[in-house]
Order: structure tokens, then C-alpha cells, then sequence
């Protein structure tokens, strides 16, 4: 029987990513939203403060283990913007093309060789809310930004988002390859290895 984990996220494509890394581990992930959850939240200007926050949150509503990432772009032109407010950088309501066509416009005088970037990832897994010993790994990513979008995959800024080496965008990058790259995908090959060496408690 697999042991249910939720997501602290309403992203049903970062579901698939992950289940598909946890999968073999047993686990199920679930996203908050089926479950009834609101969103938790984020008033933190760290990655780890707001992974952290939304795990607990979503473990406190649903008495199971719970999984959160917080992850954005950050752009070294930006000082590091977006950062964690990657996914409102053009604001309310949530848009990933509003949010491309804004980091374009805020880049729009920056030269090709100025647009270094790169993407973390953290991630928290508490076995219940109140857990004092959390799960905590990270992973970057690093690439330069386009003047266009390429491809049709992925989501949020992976349209943009350049990788020398293979020579595509994130967004041209079919799944299996992008969770071999990517900062998520580190991130959760870290979790995965002390998934591995400490079982996953869901009681108190």
C-alpha cells in the first residue's frame, strides 16, 4: 500500500514531476486542492521560511505527511528577482505569460551576455506539522535568458529560460531530461536518498 503524501501546491504539473520521482519509494502524492486545502501564506523573503511554512500548513490541515517546495528564478541583472515572488513577478492574478512579458520588459535594455540565471529549488517534507526535525534539500540550476520563448513545455519561465548545454530552452526539454537537470529534480534526488536511509513517519 503506497503512503499519501501531499503536495503543498495547487500545480498539478509539479505533482507529475514529483510523483514520478517518488513513485518508486511507494509514495503518493496528492495535491492540497483535492483534499480541500487552501493555499498557505508566503510572507517570507527566503525560499527555505516559505517551503517550510507551506508544508506545515498543509499537514496541519490534513493530519498527513506533507511535501512543499519554493522555488523561483532569480536573475543576477534583477539582483536576484524574482526570486520568491516568481510566481506573481507581473502580479495578481498568477500568469506565466504575464510573468515571462515582464521579466522580457524588465530585461529589455540587459545584453545577451549580462542575462546569467538560474532557478532554486527548496524543499521541506515534515512528517506532521509540528515536526521539529524537518526534510530539507536544494537544488540550482543555472542557464541565461532568451529575447523569445522556445518551446511548449514546462511551465512558468522555462519558455525563457536557456541551457547551453543541451542547446534548449527548459521549455524544449522533454520531462525525463528536465528532471535530470533541473534544480527540482536535484533537489529531490537529495530527498529522496534520506527518504531512503529514514522511514516516513506520519504520526506524531
Amino acid at each position: 500500500m503506497s503512503q499519501k503524501l501531499v503536495l503543498a501546491s495547487n500545480n498539478a504539473k509539479k505533482a507529475f514531476e514529483m510523483q514520478t520521482l517518488l513513485a518508486p519509494l511507494g509514495l503518493e502524492i496528492i495535491l492540497q486542492a483535492q483534499l480541500g486545502v487552501g493555499e498557505a501564506e508566503e510572507p517570507h523573503f527566503t525560499f527555505i521560511e516559505n517551503a517550510l511554512a507551506k508544508a506545515r500548513h498543509a499537514a496541519a490541515a490534513t493530519g498527513l505527511p506533507a511535501i512543499a517546495d519554493d522555488s523561483g528564478l532569480c536573475v543576477a541583472a534583477l539582483g536576484g528577482a524574482p526570486g520568491v515572488h516568481s510566481a506573481r513577478f507581473a502580479g495578481e492574478p498568477k500568469s506565466d505569460e504575464r510573468n515571462n512579458q515582464f521579466l522580457l520588459e524588465q530585461l529589455s535594455n540587459v545584453p545577451e551576455s549580462e542575462r546569467d540565471a538560474w532557478y532554486y529549488c527548496c524543499l521541506v517534507l515534515v512528517r506532521h506539522a509540528g515536526d521539529p526535525c524537518p526534510m530539507i534539500a536544494d537544488g540550482q540550476w543555472h542557464g541565461f535568458i532568451l529575447d523569445t520563448p522556445r518551446g511548449g513545455g514546462g511551465f512558468g519561465y522555462d519558455p525563457l529560460f536557456w541551457l547551453p548545454e543541451p542547446g534548449k530552452s527548459a521549455a524544449e526539454l522533454d520531462p525525463a531530461h528536465k528532471n535530470a537537470l533541473s534544480h527540482r529534480g536535484t533537489a529531490m534526488r537529495q530527498l529522496l536518498e534520506r527518504l531512503r536511509e529514514q522511514p516516513l513517519l506520519s504520526k506524531e
